[in-house]
């Protein structure tokens, strides 16, 4: 009877033992199904800055600029989402969501709150508005990468809806989009700096067709001060939201007053004065802030129907508080989203929103500050960095380089203001390192003052990013790169960093606001022309 037992009981063990490893094994399969990643491998020093990372289907930056310099579109064979070459969908996962489907005829003014069929995968966390950027980023994803992005955006119509009924403005952007696309090579410009554009023929092009079409209509819904009240936000790291609603506002070239003939329609709201007005402190939640801004797209679906007609499509704002992206999900996916906090790594859609400059202003009255700085041999300071110690990034950097024996790294934490711009006048290289979001007023100071901009932030939309060539002005450094950081700065040889100052100072036009009517190619216009340039190219 023992013995029988004995046998029973090994039977018994021996299938737990087979159950437990069908168990792991079921387990193990679904987890590499979930994450699908692509392992990335660190990036090389190359022509004096980092190349990025090394991609498993070998983009390389040259392929990179022979897609933007082609005049011809872009080839459409990349799908969002459904794409054979896996890398970039290894890139993309969690980001955005499987191929569209389009929607069907609707009658009636049905609510905002089901129309985001682009919306991306985010990744859901128990813990209530937990920062994202307490740790790095799972995947990251290089600038060069980011461009492959835009053009695969650009290219494929399943990206865009098409309109409930047909306008007008629809010929008008597809007319364009065909023209941009066959622009005629300018080689060289009297204003623009060409080595400074991805494709200056396809910019200018762009830019000129801005000015001669498009339309703007501004909803005069909203209560202030949120809605139209740019004076309230004119000063401090927000003030891109203020300036550019002051500025859209009381365009004489691009506003009108008959919906029918807009090619966009402008949502004019702070995100930073609603969070002042709206947000309970210490309350811990942003409802009340979402659910204002989810009943205004309901009145103005209910007023009005030219959201229905492209599901939202055609509409934009600006937004520059770091809650925007949180606040601006469900029906806002839809829109062109103008933000500071461009965060490719969240649920930034790269060709269809647009990175926000962050603009840090100390008087409305001279709102760019004493711009310039010391020419290249008068900048004996290899590196600058100071700020508070926000995040996690900032603290690495100082851990590593504040007690540096180098006396060419000068990186603190906090100074006052006029020794943070003297420092940022006589640098070579300011560094621009993330805080608790990607984004930092940093890269347009640094600009501004003629130092070239090294940017710490892995998944960072820099602005501009559809026209401008980005690693020709400004060095990316990847997070774990903080500890080569000098070794990275001294390997860029001398004539190659004198090039990056003088496009810097050329670049410098397209980030300076000016009061009362703008000036081509400023930062009102680029800001526009963003825009302008994501909408054309989701016309299909």
């Amino acid at each position: 009877m023992d013995q029988i037992r004995g046998f029973r009981f090994l039977g018994q063990a021996e299938t737990c033992r087979v159950l437990l490893l069908m168990t792991l094994v079921v387990a193990f399969i679904l987890g590499l199904q979930y994450f699908e990643l692509t392992p990335i491998s660190t990036g090389t020093l190359g022509n004096g800055t980092v190349s990025g990372f090394i991609e498993s289907n070998n983009i390389t930056k040259g392929d990179e600029n022979e897609m933007f310099l082609a005049p011809q579109e872009a080839t459409s064979e990349f799908r969002p989402g459904n794409s054979t070459t896996e890398v970039l969908k290894s890139y993309e996962h969690k980001f955005l969501n499987n191929s569209p489907k389009a929607y069907g005829q609707s009658s009636g003014n049905e609510s905002a709150s089901s129309h985001h069929p682009l919306q991306p995968k985010i990744p859901h966390s128990n813990k209530k508005h937990e920062r994202s950027t307490k740790k790095p980023p799972l995947v990251v994803i290089s600038i060069t990468q980011m461009n492959q992005m835009i053009v695969k955006w650009h290219s494929d119509p399943n990206n865009s809806l098409t309109p409930r009924w047909e306008s007008n403005v629809d010929r008008e952007l597809k007319d364009a989009r065909n023209k941009i696309k066959n622009a005629a090579l300018v080689k060289k410009d009297n204003t623009l700096y060409a080595p400074l554009y991805h494709n200056l023929s396809i910019f200018k092009r762009s830019y000129e067709l801005m000015e001669q079409t498009l339309k703007v209509y501004v909803y005069s819904d909203g209560d202030r001060p949120i809605f139209h009240q740019p004076e309230a936000i004119m000063e401090g790291v927000y003030a891109s939201e203020g300036w550019f609603m002051k500025l859209m506002e009381s365009s004489h070239r691009f506003l009108t007053k008959d919906p029918t003939k807009a090619h966009l329609f402008y949502l004019a709201f702070s995100s930073r004065i609603l969070q002042q007005k709206l947000y309970v402190r210490d309350s811990h939640s942003r409802r009340n802030l979402v659910k204002y801004l989810r009943d205004y797209i309901d009145l103005i679906v209910s007023r009005y129907p030219f959201w229905n007609r492209t599901r939202g499509f055609d509409h934009f704002f600006t937004a520059c508080h770091d809650w925007a992206p949180a606040e601006t999900r469900g029906p806002y996916m839809n829109c062109i989203r103008s933000l500071c906090n461009a965060d490719v790594g969240v649920d930034f859609v790269v060709g269809k929103d647009v990175s926000l400059p962050e603009t840090k202003i100390s008087t409305a009255q001279n709102p760019n500050g004493n711009i310039g700085g010391n020419r290249p041999s008068k900048r004996t300071i290899l590196a600058f960095f100071a700020g508070n110690m926000h995040g996690y990034v900032r603290p690495i950097l100082l851990n590593h380089w504040s007690s540096s024996s180098e006396p060419d790294m000068k990186i603190f934490n906090r100074i006052n203001h006029k020794s943070y711009i003297r420092f940022m006048k006589q640098s070579r290289f300011c560094v621009c390192a993330k805080g608790y979001e990607v984004n930092s007023p940093r890269v347009v100071e640094s600009v501004l003052y003629g130092c070239v901009p090294v940017i710490i932030s892995d998944n960072f939309v820099p602005p501009f990013l559809e026209v401008l060539d980005w690693e020709s002005f400004a060095v990316f450094v990847p997070e774990k790169e903080i500890p080569n950081l000098r070794k990275i700065l001294i390997s860029i040889p001398l004539r190659r960093y004198v090039e990056m100052h003088k496009r810097v100072l050329k670049v410098q036009k397209h980030f300076m606001w000016h009061d009362g009517e703008p000036v081509r190619y400023d930062m009102f216009h680029m800001i526009l022309h963003s825009v302008w340039y994501n909408r054309v190219f989701q016309t299909f």
